[in-house]
């Protein structure tokens, strides 16, 4: 019988203990967490707030109890004061000060990852706003009843941001969407991607200021407008998200770093120290269309890596597929759905990328109800592997980036995909796929 120790229990640490807890009978298993609940979905906290769902009950799918009747020890609030790799101890510290001292024989670290917050003038005024844990939902949600907050600002037009600012809109407030990048989304999709994602927004009411940055906050207690290098916007409250940053403090000269401070993983989640594990946005992935470790924080991938190190800490061989980065967002209606590199980012790189796109209805023109589709395919012109691709829609064609997924992962070329045999039926696509068409189309 193993002690295993695992620090942190939201998703990556959940999945983790879930799998030892189920799979490994007699494992005497601890978890510590900071926190005060277990397995939020942060990925629905906009839905929360923009009032798409009717609660935040369904954005929990355990909780300490659960995972106590499965056999583990699980101390909630309670702090990691160091970790003694040496003498493979745990230090931490409980809400009631209560001091734990615990050794083990496995670690899994789940730390995740925490909110940038750049040094602006002002953030510290009243109504500016984080958004990450629960409790960050539920004080904007118990703010917004408040008929003075009319004006909203987000910083910040990633996937959270451009999701928050829908959510915004739906709770009637007059949204502002600022970032120091060109456009939205700048990260997953490229330009031609983004300009659809940017006339939805427009054309939804959000007020636009990308490629300016914010210089501060002014307010006397309460915000009250955000200036940037461009102009200033009324606003009652500013939501940042800016990004995140792995959490890897209690590794730092111990644990080998990636560039931005990750800890690097091999494909069983193993750091450079035997028997230490980590996972989740605390750690590195293997990205398949790079063929490289690399940086990717998902749920999707945390729940994945979770599973992997938990069987290795146990004694069973197991490593990951590696992942592709595979995403989407929904808004208004409005799909866009990614993996592996953008044309962008892959001449960044150095890879001699190309790209075949293509634009077409989803159904054959008799079908009266239709919908447009726009497809982009990335390929490598060397070894024609597919790298990635983008599709979007007012159609849920969300299934279909799982086989590009499946496609990098497998390194198949763009000239395989060229008479892959799609089936037909007038309900569901074309004769001819616009994917077939897309690959068809490549040089």
């Amino acid at each position: 019988m193993s002690k295993i120790i695992v620090i942190g229990a939201n998703h990556a640490g959940t999945a983790a203990l879930n799998t030892i807890l189920d799979n490994y009978k007699g494992q005497e298993v601890i978890a510590f967490d900071s926190n005060n609940n277990i397995s939020f979905l942060g990925c629905g906290m906009a839905l929360w707030i923009g009032k798409q769902i009717s609660g935040p009950e369904g954005l929990f799918y355990s909780t300490k109890e659960k995972l106590e009747e499965k056999g583990a020890r699980v101390y909630m609030e309670t702090i990691i004061d160091s970790i003694d790799f040496v003498e493979r101890q745990v230090h931490a510290k409980g809400k009631d000060g209560t001091e734990y001292h615990e050794s083990f024989d496995k670690l899994i670290l789940a730390t995740g990852s925490v909110p940038i917050v750049p040094n602006i003038e002002g953030k510290d005024l009243k109504n500016v706003q984080l958004v990450k844990l629960y409790q960050n939902a539920q004080d904007v949600i118990e703010k917004l009843k408040d008929d003075t907050i009319k004006d909203v600002v987000v910083v910040g037009a990633g996937y959270i941001g451009v999701e928050l600012a829908e959510a915004f809109v739906r709770c009637g407030k007059s949204v502002s969407l600022l970032d120091f990048a060109d456009t939205c989304l700048a990260g997953y999709y490229d330009p031609e991607f983004t300009e659809l994602m940017k006339e939805n927004l427009e054309k939804n009411g959000i007020k636009l200021g990308f490629h300016q940055t914010v210089q501060k906050f002014v307010g006397t207690d309460k915000v009250e407008k955000v200036i940037t290098d461009k102009g200033e916007y009324k606003a009652d409250m500013v939501i940042m998200a800016v990004g995140f940053k792995p959490n890897t403090t209690l590794g730092e000269g111990k644990i080998n770093l990636f560039r931005n401070g990750a800890f690097i993983v091999d494909k069983k989640q193993e750091t450079n120290i035997p028997g230490v594990y980590a996972i989740g946005d605390c750690a590195t992935v293997y990205d398949n269309s790079v063929q490289d470790i690399n940086y990717i924080a998902l749920a999707s991938n945390a729940v994945r890596s979770g599973i992997v190190a938990a069987h290795n800490a146990c004694g069973k061989e197991l490593e990951s597929l590696g992942v592709q980065g595979s995403n989407g967002i929904s808004i208004w209606g409005y799909n866009m759905l990614s993996t592996g590199l953008t044309l962008t980012k892959a001449k960044s790189m150095g890879i001699d990328a190309a790209i075949t796109d293509i634009e077409d209805l989803q159904k054959p023109a008799f079908i009266e109800k239709n919908h447009k589709v726009k497809i982009r395919i990335v390929y490598d012109k060397g070894t024609r592997r597919i790298i990635g691709a983008q599709m979007a829609s007012d159609y849920d064609i969300s299934m279909g980036l799982h086989m590009f997924s499946l496609a990098i992962q497998e390194k198949v070329t763009i000239d395989r995909l060229k008479l892959l045999d799609l089936f037909f039926l007038p309900h569901f696509n074309q004769p001819y796929s616009y994917i077939a068409l897309a690959a068809l189309n490549a040089e």
